[in-house]
């Protein structure tokens, strides 16, 4: 199957949807499909870079969030571009520029779009005019807008599910949580991170991985470190990843004195980051914004415990303390923080594990993807023989 991914974010950026993008496009070609991915272009990609099967169209930052891009062109060139190489379906990861690109290609092609719904944007109001300028009913507007018309949107969790269905979202909705590459995160385990960044074997680590944005909530996690600091005073705090946060949060470890007691990484290449799982003795993530708890996976898949917000995504993934522990509140948080370093380091049972990375796996991930593919083009085709046919 000739498969076209169109999004506005797509590596050298660094996000969990650019990350989600990469896993199901190796996982798609693992199984023999062509991926071809429509996205902006970005002025931190070497000149020369050479990008199979990339097509980039000239784009400029997004408003708000300048770490992004938005294309300013593409819909005759992409047109012409998918045309050449025969696409069979549409599957757009933007609602934004290229999201309407992608859509407007499936029209000329006469092939069915799907879409996934990555981004609850509700959550991210406050990046435009400090929430001011736009309400959640705008967003509910814009939302139904966009999928009016596709053939299928995929939801990565129960809880994006229930806020589409809240929007009346009338075509077909699939939940199929984001999968994770475990053999990529198991790479290459030969790199001494903990040596790198000046922390001995015997030190407890947490860590923290993300885009360091207001919405990931470490501020949550830097203001509970002095009570950790009483009970385990050699322990570390890592914070793994860049954004627009940094300068605030780097602030606020001043403000508290934790300087020696926190670490900022700034930018990780994906390919690294399950060595940082590795090195730490558990995994912590504040942010209740979470649509695909995709650091939770990675986490996993390296063998280390989690303590992460509470959501109905993490229900599937922390059904037993031995995989990771939940919590709503900063006591909480604190409380299952503790918890796990008075434990110590301890292994996640091998076999318990694979069972869990079964059901995350990119090629499971791939699988039910294809399978909503497969039903969206069949349904495509069974309403254009009706169309026809009246």
């Amino acid at each position: 199957m000739n498969i076209g991914f169109f999004t506005d974010t797509y590596f050298p950026q660094l996000s969990g949807v650019a990350t989600s993008i990469q896993t199901l496009k190796v996982a798609l070609e693992k199984q023999g499909h062509n991926v071809f991915i429509f996205t902006t272009t970005d002025p931190h990609l070497k000149k020369g870079t050479i990008e199979p099967n990339v097509f980039r169209f000239g784009s400029i930052p997004f408003v708000s969030f300048t770490d992004r891009r938005i294309a300013v062109r593409g819909f005759f060139e992409a047109t012409k571009v998918a045309k050449e190489v025969q696409l069979d379906i549409v599957h757009t990861h933007t609602e934004f520029a290229l999201g309407m690109i992608g859509k407007y290609v499936a029209k000329q092609l006469n092939i069915p779009a799907i879409h996934t719904y990555h981004t609850l944007y509700e959550d991210y109001l406050h990046y435009v005019l400090n929430g001011h300028l736009l309400r959640p009913y705008h967003v509910k507007q814009f939302t139904k807008g966009y999928l009016k018309n596709m053939d299928g949107v995929i939801a990565p969790s129960k809880r994006v599910e229930e806020l589409l269905l809240r929007y009346g979202v009338k075509i077909p909705i699939k939940v199929i949580p984001t999968g994770v590459d475990i053999e990529a995160m198991n790479g290459d385990a030969e790199r001494d991170v903990r040596a790198e960044l000046g922390i001995s074997p015997s030190t407890p680590v947490i860590l923290t991985l993300s885009r360091v944005a207001a919405e990931k909530k470490i501020d949550h996690i830097i203001s509970v470190l002095p009570k950790i600091i009483e009970e385990f005073p050699n322990v570390k705090l890592v914070v793994a990843g860049n954004g627009p946060d940094l300068k605030v949060l780097k602030e606020q470890v001043e403000r508290l004195t934790l300087e020696n007691y926190v670490i900022f990484t700034g930018d990780i290449n994906h390919k690294d980051v399950g060595n940082y799982y590795r090195m730490a003795d558990i995994f912590v993530s504040a942010s209740d914004t979470e649509t695909q708890g995709l650091t939770y996976i990675e986490a996993l898949a390296a063998g280390i415990k989690s303590v992460v917000y509470k959501t109905n995504y993490t229900e599937n993934v922390f059904n037993s303390d031995t995989f990771g522990k939940v919590f709503t509140t900063q006591q909480e948080m604190l409380d299952e923080i503790l918890s796990y370093l008075r434990e110590g380091k301890k292994e996640i049972p091998q076999k318990l594990l694979e069972e869990k990375l079964n059901q995350l796996s990119a090629a499971h991930f791939a699988d039910e993807v294809y399978d909503f593919y497969q039903y969206a083009i069949e349904n495509y085709q069974e309403k254009q023989e009706g169309d026809f046919n009246d």
